[in-house]
């Protein structure tokens, strides 16, 4: 993975072509990037995302924001009553509730 302005990447080689290809994976705009040594494909994935935040700005776009802090869930009514309840009896709110199950969850899986 690489991390550049918040944009992070994801490289694969293709040993036919003998090239890698990235893609940006946390925006739903689609930008790529190619390169045939490390150094081609890390100043591609820069160039890549340089590009898109100027082609955004030329055209008066606003470009997507990786990870705005903010995402919808769906549940089932009956585990967000589950979820409200569980909340408020540990003196939190859902919002706080979600986030330490998730980073309870991230760090059982880091620890992996």
């Amino acid at each position: 993975m690489m991390e550049y302005k918040g944009y992070i990447g994801i490289v694969e080689y293709d040993d036919k072509a003998k090239i890698f290809h990235g893609d940006i994976i946390n925006t739903r705009d689609v930008i790529t990037f190619q390169g045939k040594s490390v150094d081609e494909i890390e100043m591609a994935f820069r160039e890549s995302i340089d590009d898109y935040l100027s082609w955004c700005e030329q055209d008066g776009v606003n470009p997507e924001k990786p990870y705005s802090g903010k995402f919808n869930l769906r549940l089932s009514p009956e585990l967000h009553k589950d979820v409200a309840v569980t909340a408020k009896k540990l003196k939190l709110s859902i919002n706080s509730f979600v986030e330490k199950a998730l980073l309870d969850e991230i760090n059982v899986h880091k620890a992996m």
